[in-house]
């Protein structure tokens, strides 16, 4: 059975001035998966996520978030309504405290789960009478993500959702987000920095360069397809030239020959048998090693 996309965009272009912050962007997120958005900065990210919410207007292609137009004004309103979205900038009425702003924020959304808003305040920790302003960065982002979380919301999209947080916040965060997706069904869309935590949590990826998907897919079978070959030799590693469809990389320090390929490691052990090297071993490869040689493929 074919998969059902919540996000899709094709062909996606978005500039401002003589800056393409996107261009060319195609990209498919499966519902009731979490899938983290990866890119160095500049690359794009907070850009596609405003076009999915209908916040910017595309210069060209086209993005659709349960089957609708994200640049039609109407559907945007349905997108909308259908999304909790949290920005970098944890947007928040400063002069509100916590209870006031969730009662606040309650009344647009007639499906806001009450009991959800009580398992966050107590998991979080959230003091309902203290002023948002005075709501440390964590405190801020766990607020945040309570009005995400509460409003019955069938996507979540969330930009930087740890950027600046103390590891045991961040933690926090992040498994509040993976227990929700799987007790309540939605689909997770996250772009973030931090590659560890994505590779923590999410099921899928997707990696921008220059307003463009260069990689994306299930994160189990990237892994399977992407490794780091080494071969040691009796003499120096000698200097050579692979055809081997994707070897990535090429390195040679003395003795040894590293190559990163993104094709499984078949086809180089096949090419490289003629130089008779010494030892041979193929080790599996992180998500940061994936991220690294596939943003340097481009350069």
């Amino acid at each position: 059975m074919a998969d059902t996309f919540i996000i899709e965009t094709a062909a996606l272009r978005k500039s401002y001035g003589s800056v393409e912050a996107v261009r060319g962007l195609d990209l498919q997120v499966p519902a009731g998966s979490i899938c983290g958005f990866l890119g160095r900065n500049g690359a794009g990210k907070t850009t596609t996520l405003k076009l999915l919410l209908g916040m910017a207007r595309p210069a060209g292609g086209r993005a659709r978030v349960f089957g609708l137009a994200a640049d039609a004004e109407r559907d945007s309103v349905e997108i909308r309504r259908r999304t909790g979205f949290v920005s970098d900038e944890k947007d928040l009425y400063d002069y509100m405290d916590v209870a006031a702003i969730i009662r606040f924020t309650a009344a647009f959304y007639p499906r806001w789960r009450a009991d959800l808003e009580q398992r966050y305040l107590r998991r979080f920790e959230l003091p309902p009478g203290r002023k948002v302003k005075s709501l440390s960065r964590g405190m801020r982002t766990k607020l945040a993500l309570l009005l995400a979380l509460c409003r019955g919301a069938e996507l979540l999209l969330l930009d930087e959702p740890t950027s600046g947080l103390d590891p045991a916040i961040a933690e926090q965060v992040l498994q509040a987000l993976v227990a929700h997706a799987a007790g309540e069904g939605v689909t997770v869309f996250f772009s973030s920095h931090q590659i560890a935590e994505v590779e923590q949590i999410a099921d899928r990826i997707a990696i921008i360069d220059r307003g463009r998907a260069v990689l994306a897919g299930a994160l189990d079978e990237l892994r399977a397809q992407f490794c780091r070959v080494q071969l040691v030799f009796d003499d120096d590693a000698p200097a050579i030239e692979l055809r081997a469809p994707g070897a990535l990389r090429v390195r040679r320090k003395g003795r040894v020959l590293t190559v990163v390929s993104s094709h499984g490691a078949d086809q180089i052990l096949d090419e490289t048998r003629a130089l008779c090297p010494a030892s041979v071993d193929v080790f599996p490869v992180t998500l940061k090693d994936i991220f690294l040689e596939t943003v340097a493929a481009e350069d």
